[in-house]
Protein backbone atom coordinates (compact mmCIF):
# COMPACT_ATOMS: atom_id res chain seq x y z
CA UNK A 1 0.00 0.00 0.00
CA UNK A 2 1.77 3.42 -1.36
CA UNK A 3 2.92 5.72 1.93
CA UNK A 4 2.76 2.97 4.14
CA UNK A 5 5.14 1.89 6.19
CA UNK A 6 5.32 -1.34 8.83
CA UNK A 7 8.24 -2.17 11.00
CA UNK A 8 8.28 -6.08 11.51
CA UNK A 9 7.99 -6.33 15.82
CA UNK A 10 8.46 -10.06 15.98
CA UNK A 11 11.63 -11.49 16.98
CA UNK A 12 13.84 -14.25 15.41
CA UNK A 13 15.30 -11.65 13.22
CA UNK A 14 19.13 -11.99 13.32
CA UNK A 15 21.33 -9.68 12.05
CA UNK A 16 23.52 -10.99 9.18
CA UNK A 17 25.09 -9.88 5.82
CA UNK A 18 24.14 -10.04 2.43
CA UNK A 19 26.74 -12.56 2.02
CA UNK A 20 23.98 -15.04 0.36
CA UNK A 21 22.53 -12.42 -1.75
CA UNK A 22 25.86 -11.75 -2.92
CA UNK A 23 25.86 -15.37 -4.30
CA UNK A 24 22.35 -15.48 -5.63
CA UNK A 25 23.19 -12.41 -7.81
CA UNK A 26 26.70 -13.30 -8.75
CA UNK A 27 25.33 -16.42 -10.02
CA UNK A 28 23.25 -15.20 -12.49
CA UNK A 29 24.77 -14.72 -15.90
CA UNK A 30 27.53 -17.20 -15.33
CA UNK A 31 28.19 -20.21 -18.28
CA UNK A 32 26.97 -22.91 -16.97
CA UNK A 33 23.23 -20.88 -15.68
CA UNK A 34 21.01 -18.68 -17.42
CA UNK A 35 22.53 -15.77 -19.45
CA UNK A 36 21.44 -12.39 -18.28
CA UNK A 37 21.71 -8.97 -17.82
CA UNK A 38 23.68 -8.00 -14.81
CA UNK A 39 20.41 -6.42 -12.43
CA UNK A 40 22.13 -2.72 -12.94
CA UNK A 41 21.86 -2.98 -16.53
CA UNK A 42 18.50 -3.79 -16.88
CA UNK A 43 15.52 -0.81 -17.54
CA UNK A 44 13.73 -0.11 -14.42
CA UNK A 45 9.88 -0.95 -15.18
CA UNK A 46 6.92 -0.41 -13.27
CA UNK A 47 5.59 -3.09 -10.65
CA UNK A 48 2.97 -5.26 -11.29
CA UNK A 49 -0.25 -5.11 -10.01
CA UNK A 50 0.01 -7.05 -6.85
CA UNK A 51 -3.54 -8.68 -6.29
CA UNK A 52 -5.12 -8.63 -9.46
CA UNK A 53 -4.34 -11.49 -12.70
CA UNK A 54 -5.88 -12.87 -15.49
CA UNK A 55 -5.39 -16.37 -16.71
CA UNK A 56 -4.75 -16.54 -20.68
CA UNK A 57 -6.23 -20.06 -21.36
CA UNK A 58 -7.63 -22.61 -19.33
CA UNK A 59 -4.14 -24.74 -18.64
CA UNK A 60 -2.68 -21.70 -16.97
CA UNK A 61 -2.07 -22.43 -13.33
CA UNK A 62 0.90 -19.75 -12.64
CA UNK A 63 0.55 -15.97 -12.28
CA UNK A 64 2.61 -13.08 -12.27
CA UNK A 65 6.42 -12.39 -12.79
CA UNK A 66 8.98 -12.21 -10.20
CA UNK A 67 10.41 -8.66 -9.24
CA UNK A 68 13.40 -7.42 -7.65
CA UNK A 69 13.74 -3.49 -6.39
CA UNK A 70 16.40 -1.66 -4.91
CA UNK A 71 16.39 -0.07 -1.12
CA UNK A 72 16.72 2.54 0.39
CA UNK A 73 18.94 3.35 3.64
CA UNK A 74 15.21 2.68 5.50
CA UNK A 75 13.49 0.44 4.44
CA UNK A 76 12.74 -2.78 5.92
CA UNK A 77 11.04 -6.44 4.44
CA UNK A 78 7.93 -5.77 6.25
CA UNK A 79 8.16 -2.29 4.03
CA UNK A 80 8.62 -4.51 0.52
CA UNK A 81 6.05 -7.01 2.17
CA UNK A 82 3.30 -4.22 2.43
CA UNK A 83 4.25 -2.39 -0.57
CA UNK A 84 3.75 -5.47 -3.35
CA UNK A 85 1.32 -7.22 -1.99
CA UNK A 86 3.68 -9.85 -0.26
CA UNK A 87 3.76 -11.32 3.54
CA UNK A 88 6.54 -11.48 5.66
CA UNK A 89 7.20 -15.11 5.68
CA UNK A 90 7.38 -15.17 1.79
CA UNK A 91 9.47 -12.03 1.37
CA UNK A 92 11.79 -13.41 3.99
CA UNK A 93 12.02 -16.73 2.69
CA UNK A 94 12.84 -15.23 -0.94
CA UNK A 95 15.78 -13.11 0.32
CA UNK A 96 17.77 -15.81 2.50
CA UNK A 97 20.48 -14.08 4.52
CA UNK A 98 19.09 -10.49 4.31
CA UNK A 99 18.84 -8.73 7.94
CA UNK A 100 14.96 -8.10 7.25
CA UNK A 101 14.64 -4.21 9.14
CA UNK A 102 18.67 -3.11 8.20
CA UNK A 103 18.79 -3.92 4.26
CA UNK A 104 21.27 -1.34 3.49
CA UNK A 105 21.10 1.90 0.58
CA UNK A 106 20.85 -0.19 -2.61
CA UNK A 107 20.43 -3.44 -1.56
CA UNK A 108 18.62 -5.67 -4.55
CA UNK A 109 15.27 -7.36 -2.43
CA UNK A 110 14.03 -10.68 -4.71
CA UNK A 111 9.84 -9.61 -4.80
CA UNK A 112 8.21 -13.11 -5.13
CA UNK A 113 5.49 -11.76 -6.74
CA UNK A 114 4.93 -15.25 -9.25
CA UNK A 115 2.59 -17.20 -7.92
CA UNK A 116 1.53 -21.25 -8.53
CA UNK A 117 -2.07 -21.94 -7.92
CA UNK A 118 -3.63 -24.20 -5.59
CA UNK A 119 -4.52 -27.82 -7.30
CA UNK A 120 -8.33 -27.51 -6.66
CA UNK A 121 -11.42 -26.39 -8.33
CA UNK A 122 -11.07 -22.48 -9.25
CA UNK A 123 -14.40 -21.08 -7.58
CA UNK A 124 -14.44 -18.82 -4.74
CA UNK A 125 -12.08 -18.40 -1.72
CA UNK A 126 -9.15 -20.77 -1.78
CA UNK A 127 -6.94 -19.93 1.31
CA UNK A 128 -3.58 -21.85 1.14
CA UNK A 129 -2.03 -22.24 4.69
CA UNK A 130 1.58 -23.07 3.53
CA UNK A 131 1.96 -20.66 1.25
CA UNK A 132 -0.10 -18.50 3.33
CA UNK A 133 -1.75 -16.97 0.21
CA UNK A 134 -5.50 -16.61 -0.28
CA UNK A 135 -6.64 -16.58 -4.13
CA UNK A 136 -10.35 -15.43 -4.98
CA UNK A 137 -11.77 -16.47 -8.50
CA UNK A 138 -15.10 -14.49 -9.27
CA UNK A 139 -17.51 -16.29 -11.61
CA UNK A 140 -16.34 -15.43 -15.00
CA UNK A 141 -18.66 -14.28 -17.87
CA UNK A 142 -19.12 -16.46 -20.90
CA UNK A 143 -15.75 -15.83 -23.19
CA UNK A 144 -14.36 -13.99 -20.60
CA UNK A 145 -10.66 -15.09 -19.15
CA UNK A 146 -10.75 -16.27 -15.35
CA UNK A 147 -10.02 -13.23 -13.20
CA UNK A 148 -7.83 -14.81 -10.37
CA UNK A 149 -6.89 -12.29 -6.94
CA UNK A 150 -4.31 -12.82 -4.44
CA UNK A 151 -3.55 -11.62 -0.83
CA UNK A 152 -1.19 -12.55 1.66
CA UNK A 153 -2.82 -14.19 4.57
CA UNK A 154 -1.86 -14.29 8.35
CA UNK A 155 -3.10 -18.23 10.08
CA UNK A 156 -2.80 -19.69 12.86
CA UNK A 157 0.03 -20.86 14.76
CA UNK A 158 0.96 -24.01 16.19
CA UNK A 159 -1.81 -25.34 18.61
CA UNK A 160 -4.39 -22.93 17.40
CA UNK A 161 -4.48 -24.43 13.40
CA UNK A 162 -6.55 -22.70 10.59
CA UNK A 163 -8.70 -26.17 9.66
CA UNK A 164 -8.28 -27.34 6.28
CA UNK A 165 -11.74 -28.57 4.18
CA UNK A 166 -14.49 -26.78 2.36
CA UNK A 167 -16.75 -24.29 4.35
CA UNK A 168 -18.94 -21.28 2.77
CA UNK A 169 -19.41 -17.70 3.68
CA UNK A 170 -22.28 -17.25 6.41
CA UNK A 171 -22.16 -13.65 6.63
CA UNK A 172 -20.64 -10.30 6.67
CA UNK A 173 -19.42 -7.26 9.14
CA UNK A 174 -18.41 -3.80 9.15
CA UNK A 175 -16.89 -2.46 11.68
CA UNK A 176 -17.74 -5.57 14.06
CA UNK A 177 -17.59 -6.12 17.86
CA UNK A 178 -15.15 -9.08 18.72
CA UNK A 179 -16.80 -11.65 20.98
CA UNK A 180 -13.38 -12.75 22.61
CA UNK A 181 -13.73 -16.60 23.36
CA UNK A 182 -12.95 -17.89 26.60
CA UNK A 183 -9.97 -19.97 25.94
CA UNK A 184 -8.61 -16.56 24.37
CA UNK A 185 -9.53 -14.84 27.14
CA UNK A 186 -7.65 -17.31 29.96
CA UNK A 187 -4.38 -17.63 27.95
CA UNK A 188 -4.10 -13.35 27.64
CA UNK A 189 -4.73 -13.33 31.52
CA UNK A 190 -2.26 -16.02 32.35
CA UNK A 191 0.37 -13.49 29.96
CA UNK A 192 -0.62 -11.15 32.14
CA UNK A 193 -2.95 -9.18 29.59
CA UNK A 194 -6.14 -9.32 30.08
CA UNK A 195 -9.02 -8.87 28.05
CA UNK A 196 -12.49 -7.77 28.13
CA UNK A 197 -15.58 -10.24 27.38
CA UNK A 198 -16.23 -7.76 24.12
CA UNK A 199 -13.90 -5.55 22.22
CA UNK A 200 -15.85 -2.87 20.18
CA UNK A 201 -14.91 -1.50 16.65
CA UNK A 202 -11.95 0.58 16.65
CA UNK A 203 -8.11 0.40 17.07
CA UNK A 204 -7.67 -2.03 19.41
CA UNK A 205 -9.96 -4.34 17.92
CA UNK A 206 -7.92 -7.27 15.94
CA UNK A 207 -10.46 -7.77 13.59
CA UNK A 208 -9.72 -5.10 12.10
CA UNK A 209 -12.95 -3.54 9.96
CA UNK A 210 -14.29 -6.08 7.83
CA UNK A 211 -15.21 -9.76 8.61
CA UNK A 212 -16.37 -12.59 6.41
CA UNK A 213 -17.59 -15.12 9.06
CA UNK A 214 -17.21 -18.86 7.93
CA UNK A 215 -19.27 -22.06 8.66
CA UNK A 216 -16.58 -23.10 10.57
CA UNK A 217 -17.70 -22.50 14.09
CA UNK A 218 -15.55 -19.47 15.91
CA UNK A 219 -13.31 -19.21 12.41
CA UNK A 220 -13.47 -15.78 10.49
CA UNK A 221 -11.68 -14.20 7.59
CA UNK A 222 -11.07 -10.54 8.78
CA UNK A 223 -8.57 -7.57 8.64
CA UNK A 224 -6.07 -6.62 11.24
CA UNK A 225 -5.06 -3.82 13.49
CA UNK A 226 -1.36 -5.73 13.47
CA UNK A 227 -1.18 -5.88 9.50
CA UNK A 228 3.21 -6.91 10.49
CA UNK A 229 1.82 -10.04 11.54
CA UNK A 230 0.21 -10.94 7.56
CA UNK A 231 1.59 -13.50 6.31
CA UNK A 232 2.88 -15.10 9.34
CA UNK A 233 1.80 -18.09 11.35
CA UNK A 234 0.03 -15.80 14.52
CA UNK A 235 -3.53 -15.95 14.89
CA UNK A 236 -5.86 -18.10 16.92
CA UNK A 237 -7.11 -19.93 13.76
CA UNK A 238 -8.66 -17.07 11.99
CA UNK A 239 -7.02 -16.22 8.39
CA UNK A 240 -6.12 -11.82 8.81
CA UNK A 241 -5.57 -9.42 5.74
CA UNK A 242 -3.93 -6.16 5.12
CA UNK A 243 -6.61 -3.45 5.24
CA UNK A 244 -6.61 -2.58 2.17
CA UNK A 245 -7.08 -6.36 1.31
CA UNK A 246 -9.68 -7.60 2.97
CA UNK A 247 -11.76 -4.25 2.02
CA UNK A 248 -11.30 -4.91 -1.29
CA UNK A 249 -12.55 -8.54 -0.97
CA UNK A 250 -15.25 -7.58 1.33
CA UNK A 251 -16.66 -6.22 -1.89
CA UNK A 252 -16.54 -9.11 -4.11
CA UNK A 253 -17.05 -11.75 -1.72
CA UNK A 254 -20.62 -12.75 -0.97
CA UNK A 255 -22.51 -14.84 1.70
CA UNK A 256 -22.87 -18.14 0.04
CA UNK A 257 -19.54 -17.98 -1.15
CA UNK A 258 -17.28 -21.26 -1.22
CA UNK A 259 -14.35 -20.99 0.70
CA UNK A 260 -11.66 -24.17 0.25
CA UNK A 261 -8.97 -24.37 2.84
CA UNK A 262 -5.60 -26.76 1.48
CA UNK A 263 -2.38 -27.17 2.73
CA UNK A 264 -0.09 -27.69 -0.16
CA UNK A 265 3.75 -26.08 0.25
CA UNK A 266 4.73 -27.87 -2.92
CA UNK A 267 3.05 -26.69 -6.21
CA UNK A 268 3.39 -27.82 -10.20
CA UNK A 269 2.31 -24.63 -12.45
CA UNK A 270 2.40 -24.66 -15.79
CA UNK A 271 2.13 -21.76 -18.39
CA UNK A 272 3.11 -21.16 -21.46
CA UNK A 273 3.92 -24.58 -22.45
CA UNK A 274 6.60 -24.47 -19.37
CA UNK A 275 6.09 -26.87 -15.94
CA UNK A 276 7.39 -24.99 -12.96
CA UNK A 277 7.79 -26.08 -9.75
CA UNK A 278 6.97 -23.51 -6.20
CA UNK A 279 8.28 -24.84 -2.83
CA UNK A 280 7.56 -23.70 0.60
CA UNK A 281 9.05 -24.77 3.91
CA UNK A 282 6.49 -27.28 5.52
CA UNK A 283 4.44 -26.48 8.50
CA UNK A 284 6.14 -27.52 11.36
CA UNK A 285 3.16 -29.58 12.90
CA UNK A 286 2.11 -31.06 9.48
CA UNK A 287 0.85 -34.22 10.20
CA UNK A 288 2.10 -35.36 6.67
CA UNK A 289 6.34 -35.53 6.42
CA UNK A 290 7.37 -33.81 3.68
CA UNK A 291 9.61 -36.44 1.87
CA UNK A 292 6.46 -38.31 1.66
CA UNK A 293 4.28 -35.03 0.55
CA UNK A 294 7.15 -34.40 -2.14
CA UNK A 295 6.46 -37.76 -3.42
CA UNK A 296 3.08 -38.43 -4.02
CA UNK A 297 3.05 -35.20 -5.64
CA UNK A 298 5.68 -36.30 -7.90
CA UNK A 299 4.33 -39.43 -8.72
CA UNK A 300 1.19 -37.64 -10.08
CA UNK A 301 3.05 -35.47 -12.12
CA UNK A 302 4.16 -35.33 -16.22
CA UNK A 303 6.17 -32.81 -18.43
CA UNK A 304 4.61 -30.92 -21.48
CA UNK A 305 4.47 -34.12 -23.79
CA UNK A 306 2.61 -36.11 -21.08
CA UNK A 307 4.80 -38.21 -19.91
CA UNK A 308 5.95 -39.24 -16.36
CA UNK A 309 9.18 -37.22 -14.71
CA UNK A 310 12.34 -38.75 -15.88
CA UNK A 311 14.97 -39.35 -13.09
CA UNK A 312 16.76 -36.20 -13.47
CA UNK A 313 13.81 -33.91 -13.19
CA UNK A 314 12.97 -35.57 -9.89
CA UNK A 315 16.09 -35.09 -8.33
CA UNK A 316 16.16 -31.35 -9.96
CA UNK A 317 12.95 -30.82 -8.40
CA UNK A 318 14.07 -32.68 -5.07
CA UNK A 319 16.78 -29.94 -4.84
CA UNK A 320 14.13 -26.77 -5.13
CA UNK A 321 12.12 -28.64 -2.42
CA UNK A 322 15.32 -29.03 -0.15
CA UNK A 323 15.62 -25.24 -0.13
CA UNK A 324 12.26 -23.53 -0.34
CA UNK A 325 12.31 -20.00 -1.59
CA UNK A 326 8.69 -19.79 -2.64
CA UNK A 327 9.31 -18.66 -6.33
CA UNK A 328 7.95 -20.90 -9.52
CA UNK A 329 11.24 -22.39 -10.90
CA UNK A 330 11.32 -23.83 -14.21
CA UNK A 331 11.66 -27.44 -14.23
CA UNK A 332 13.40 -27.60 -17.59
CA UNK A 333 16.14 -25.37 -16.40
CA UNK A 334 18.81 -27.02 -14.25
CA UNK A 335 19.76 -23.94 -12.73
CA UNK A 336 17.67 -23.35 -9.50
CA UNK A 337 18.61 -19.66 -9.96
CA UNK A 338 16.80 -19.19 -13.21
CA UNK A 339 13.91 -17.21 -11.95
CA UNK A 340 16.53 -14.17 -11.46
CA UNK A 341 17.14 -14.06 -15.18
CA UNK A 342 13.16 -13.53 -15.84
CA UNK A 343 13.10 -11.01 -12.69
CA UNK A 344 11.72 -7.59 -13.79
CA UNK A 345 13.39 -4.36 -11.88
CA UNK A 346 11.17 -2.06 -10.42
CA UNK A 347 10.72 0.93 -8.84
CA UNK A 348 10.95 1.31 -5.04
CA UNK A 349 7.79 3.27 -4.24
CA UNK A 350 7.90 3.20 -0.40
CA UNK A 351 7.51 6.27 1.01
CA UNK A 352 9.41 7.81 4.14
CA UNK A 353 6.24 7.83 7.22
CA UNK A 354 8.32 10.53 9.30
CA UNK A 355 6.37 8.40 12.26
CA UNK A 356 7.97 5.72 11.74
CA UNK A 357 9.48 4.20 14.97
CA UNK A 358 13.44 4.38 15.39
CA UNK A 359 15.96 2.05 15.81
CA UNK A 360 15.82 1.74 19.30
CA UNK A 361 12.10 1.80 19.70
CA UNK A 362 11.69 -1.00 17.44
CA UNK A 363 14.31 -2.85 19.49
CA UNK A 364 12.51 -2.52 22.73
CA UNK A 365 9.19 -3.28 20.90
CA UNK A 366 10.88 -6.79 19.25
CA UNK A 367 12.35 -7.35 22.75
CA UNK A 368 8.76 -7.19 24.45
CA UNK A 369 6.96 -9.43 21.50
CA UNK A 370 9.68 -11.79 21.97
CA UNK A 371 8.79 -12.27 25.88
CA UNK A 372 5.10 -12.75 24.91
CA UNK A 373 5.61 -15.23 22.63
CA UNK A 374 7.76 -16.98 24.78
CA UNK A 375 5.55 -17.32 27.29
CA UNK A 376 2.57 -18.29 24.96
CA UNK A 377 5.12 -21.18 23.97
CA UNK A 378 4.19 -22.69 27.78
CA UNK A 379 0.76 -21.85 27.55
CA UNK A 380 -1.37 -25.25 26.48
CA UNK A 381 -4.15 -23.49 23.48
CA UNK A 382 -8.02 -24.80 24.25
CA UNK A 383 -10.31 -25.17 21.47
CA UNK A 384 -11.08 -21.32 19.88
Amino acid sequence: MPGRRVLLLLPLLAISGCAVLDDLFSSVGKRGGVDTLPLEERPVVDAQDPNDFFLESPDQTVVGEPQVAFATARDTLSDFAREYGLGYDEIVAANPGVNPWLLGEGTPVVLPTQYVLPDVARRGVVLNIATRRLFYFPAAAEGEPQRVLTYPIGVGRVGWETPLGETTVVSKAKDPHWWVPASVRREHAELGDPLPAVVPPGPDNPLGHRVLKLDMPGYLIHGTNAPYGVGMRVSHGCVRLYPENIEALYTLVGIGERVTIVNEPYLFGARDGALFFEAHEPLEDDETPPGDRLALLLDRQVDAAGRALNGHLRDHVVEIAASPRGIPVSVAHFDTQEFMARARVVHNTIEIDPDAPTLAEVREMMDAVEAEIAAEKDTAPETP
